[in-house]
């Protein structure tokens, strides 16, 4: 599986193509925007959640309700689009709007403008928006249905935002009715306040997100090469994701600090079939998956724009000025939780798919169940 995306920030729409998703597998626009709609929730978004009504429009790869094995092609409209026509204009115009110069420390601005030669920071900040992340979140959408056609699901919860951390349980109607997604209510009230501080002093935070997915086929990936291993390619996708800086499988960096006969986990035989007796590899052991649930966490840094800036730069003329101000958030934390999902479950679905084929949805399901049943041989050899 391939995905690509498209758009700009303030442009007609932001897209996603999504190649190699098998035929026969049942998709409509509505399993799509229950995603797009928790991607706009959460305590700390901006005021562009108010504007845009986030829903996808499938305008190729499915027919009558089913996936017919062409590449899917998915467009969500912005809204906003409407108040920057003068400003996203892809013909030039008369009067072209002012450039945007003064550099945002912690965003691409900088990077991106000497990378591509721009004087103008708004060619940057278009494509580097995490506006970009409802296209993911649509394709992800298919992802995760193709993934509940053999068992898996993909979830999300808000473990930490700034220095306040709530016991992550993964109840998903707590965490769903929580304003920041944390299922622990006493410390999600706690996040509510912190984001609040922040908003009042003119600055962001960030926090972190744990992941989980259950049910998931053993099997997956491969230790044989260095690009083929799971938990890199899981890494790469989370860490692609904007303001991600840092991923753990399960609890990783704390078990770098022990001895390996308490960080291992013990291997039983259970009902016929080998199993962990507990998961402190999250799931992964070699770059393949080993039956337990996949657990990873990711960190995300405070958002770049600040409506008290930060010292900076002028691009053009190198002087001192004050970082450019952009609408924008005070906390990503929970919509990111359910960006990072979507990038998950893309990367399962690619290498389930790399496994047992991708031509069609009923060939795959017949795959995994026969594959199964090669999992469960010890009752037949004893």
């Amino acid at each position: 599986m391939r995905l690509l995306t498209a758009g700009e920030s303030h442009g007609p729409a932001v897209l996603a193509v999504l190649d190699g998703v098998p035929a026969g597998l049942a998709i409509a626009p509505a399993d799509i925007d229950v995603d797009l709609r928790r991607r706009q929730l959460g305590y700390g978004r901006g005021a562009r959640q108010r504007i845009e009504r986030d829903a996808v429009r499938i305008t190729g790869g499915v027919r009558q309700g089913r996936t017919t094995g062409a590449p899917i092609a998915l467009e969500i409209a912005n809204r906003d689009a409407v108040n920057w026509e003068r400003v996203m204009s892809v013909e030039p115009i008369a009067e072209p709007p002012d450039p945007v110069t003064r550099l945002r420390p912690g965003h691409a601005d900088l990077a991106g403008a000497l990378k591509f030669g721009h004087d103008d920071v708004r060619d940057v900040i278009e494509r580097a928006s995490a506006r970009e992340t409802a296209a993911r979140v649509a394709a992800g959408g298919v992802a995760k249905a193709l993934l509940r056609a053999v068992g898996t699901v993909v979830e999300s919860e808000t473990k930490a935002i700034g220095d306040v951390a709530g016991a992550v349980g993964f109840d998903r109607e707590a965490v769903e009715a929580s304003e920041v997604r944390s299922g622990d209510s006493e410390r999600s009230a706690a996040m509510v306040a912190a984001i609040a501080a922040a908003r009042e002093a003119g600055d962001t935070l960030g926090g972190i997100v744990a992941l989980r997915a259950i049910a998931v086929v053993p099997g997956l990936g491969s230790f044989a090469e260095w690009d083929r291993r799971l938990d890199g390619r899981i890494a790469q996708a989370l860490m692609s994701i904007q303001s991600a800086k840092g991923v753990q499988f399960a609890d990783a960096f704390a078990a770098a600090r022990e001895r390996g006969s308490a960080v291992h986990d013990p291997i039983v035989v259970r009902d016929g079939a080998f199993t962990r007796s507990r998961n402190r590899a999250g799931g992964l052991e070699g770059g393949v998956t080993n039956g337990q649930d996949i657990v990873v966490e990711v960190a995300f840094k405070p958002i770049s724009t600040l409506m008290k800036p930060l010292a900076s730069a002028d691009l053009r003329t190198g002087e001192p000025a004050p970082a450019h101000v952009e609408r924008s958030d005070v906390c990503i934390v929970p919509a990111a939780g359910v960006v990072a999902e979507a990038m998950l479950a893309l990367v399962l679905a690619d290498a389930l798919c790399e496994k047992f084929g991708n031509d069609n949805v009923d060939d795959l399901c017949a795959a995994v169940e026969r594959y199964r049943r090669r999992l469960h041989p010890i009752d037949q050899r004893r």
